[in-house]
């Protein structure tokens, strides 16, 4: 097939973005996706373009190369939710009836040079464990074999042979903490001009490694991960590739959930082959997780002569991968140890999900004290999270959950919380939120009056994002292993549909 320039290029741009934890208790149903409290709402048309543009998220550091490109843009939807549970029938059937809708009048009014699709890749609903690969396919069908279809994707992508198939090219991030999402759209963009200008598929050459990896050991702050993201980057130079490594997200259950390697280029065999060689060790992926119990103690051990906060992930009920936010073991730990006596007001656990005390300490007012029930027991792997906290807490800050971010994951954003408050318990600080949102981003904890930089111990609700903004900070970081619905070893589960062929941990 002859080359063409890319240039004046029609390209349909949409998203669907969700990393669904299948052993989580909460759906993402239809709601989830229109709330904009953790990710924007669902937007469809030119609104789309305009509110994704200059955000760190993947479509708009696509709509900022294509720019670069001459290439039009026809921007379609997009839609993303809190990573929770399955998602619903209907909310599924709802993003992608917008996007197969959006493409054919594209196709009936003008036609189509390119599909861009800002997706995450560990979707499961409830009707297709592999919702993206769903996705691809009645895209595929509906534009037929020859037009272009590249799509970038979350680096916790569970990615399966009928995506690689399906797609002309798939990039994904490769940073953890995600700081690279829009660095990751230009890359796709990459991906659609390198195909355009060939026009024809690149080869491609894709492995699967034979085990999960525990999310905490993900992380590019750390090693392994640092140095093999790095050896993708030089393979990629040597051979002239685009290279991606998805160390999966080990809590979805079906068949494909686990890490895989790709790439696409003429030499995409053999830099695949030599990037795998170097990730597929599995002892390099094991890490260490503390009990609340250890993790509190040794934390306000490390506290006493340190000159920066120590951070403690509660990992398994990180809101980014499934929890709800809302469970009181660490707050438990802290109490019982005497937190705040030791270290009075700098001490702070967040964010804690609970609707009814954010209502109650903005109706109470900044000094009032108020009898709460906060934070919810809830149903997880292993049984029930820890009972919550009854007692009488005084109201020190409130708002109304607006707030911008400003670190490096998500820069520009602003999310909407709702009745927000930070409350106080014994010398213990509680950063209440009414929506669900991951404690990425130190603003987060302005946004209910309180200094992270003066705090002696802090309390994430994340698993690793919190790092990007919190770890140049902090003297110390712990993950703590307090009763959750997401699983810091993946092995604790009960998984049901995971392939045989496929291990529970390194």
């Amino acid at each position: 097939m002859a080359q063409c320039d890319d240039s004046d290029m029609r390209i349909l741009i949409a998203g669907f973005q969700h990393e669904t934890t299948t052993f989580a208790p909460s759906l993402a149903d239809w709601a989830a996706f229109t709330r904009g409290d953790s990710f924007p709402a669902f937007v469809r048309g030119a609104a789309m373009q305009a509110q994704m543009t200059g955000i760190n998220i993947p479509v708009g550091g696509f709509i900022d190369a294509a720019k670069h490109h001459g290439w039009t843009l026809v921007p379609s939807c997009w839609a993303g939710a809190i990573p929770s549970s399955y998602v619903t029938e209907e909310a599924f059937e709802r993003i992608a009836g917008a996007m197969l809708e959006d493409v054919q009048s594209a196709l009936n009014n003008g036609g189509l040079d390119g599909i861009y699709l800002d997706l995450h890749g560990a979707a499961v609903a409830e009707h297709a464990d592999d919702a993206e690969g769903e996705l691809l396919q009645r895209l595929r069908a509906l534009v037929g074999p020859g037009l272009p279809i590249v799509a970038s994707l979350d680096l916790h992508a569970n990615v399966t042979q009928r995506m690689l198939s399906l797609a002309d090219a798939l990039v994904s991030y490769r940073t953890y903490p995600h700081v690279d999402m829009a660095d990751t759209g230009a890359l796709a963009a990459e991906l659609m001009a390198r195909r355009l200008r060939a026009g024809r598929k690149e080869p491609m050459h894709a492995r699967r490694l034979p085990y999960l990896i525990a999310l905490n050991s993900q992380s590019t702050f750390m090693e392994p991960a640092k140095s093999l993201y790095e050896r993708l980057v030089a393979l990629d130079r040597e051979h002239g590739t685009v290279l991606s490594f998805c160390p999966g997200f080990p809590a979805a259950d079906f068949d494909e959930c686990g890490p895989t390697v790709w790439g696409h280029g003429e030499r995409a065999q053999a830099a695949v082959e030599a990037l795998y060689a170097a990730v597929a060790e599995p002892t390099q992926w094991q890490g260490e997780v503390l009990s609340a119990h250890d993790a509190a103690q040794r934390a306000l051990a490390l506290a006493e002569n340190a000159g920066q906060p120590v951070v403690v992930a509660d990992t398994q009920d990180n809101p980014g991968a499934g929890g709800d936010s809302n469970t009181t073991g660490m707050l438990h730990a802290l109490l019982a140890q005497g937190a705040g006596k030791r270290y009075p007001g700098q001490v702070v656990l967040g964010l804690l999900y609970d609707p009814a005390a954010g209502r109650a300490a903005l109706e109470a007012g900044v000094g009032a004290e108020i009898e709460l029930t906060l934070g919810t027991s809830v149903p997880t792997f292993s049984g029930m999270s820890d009972a919550p906290v009854r007692g009488r807490f005084k109201v020190l800050a409130v708002s109304d959950g607006v707030c911008t971010l400003k670190g490096p994951m998500m820069r520009g954003l602003t999310v909407r919380l709702g009745p927000s408050a930070c409350l106080e318990i014994d010398g213990v600080r509680v950063a209440v939120v009414s929506g669900k949102k991951q404690l990425l981003d130190r603003e987060l904890l302005r946004m209910v009056g309180v200094h992270p930089e003066q705090m002696r111990v802090i309390v994430v609700k994340s698993s690793v994002h919190f790092r990007a903004d919190f770890q140049p900070y902090a003297s110390h970081v712990l993950v703590a292993k307090a009763a959750g619905p997401m699983a810091a070893v993946p092995a604790d589960l009960p998984w049901k549909k995971l392939s045989p062929d496929t291990r529970r941990g390194p």
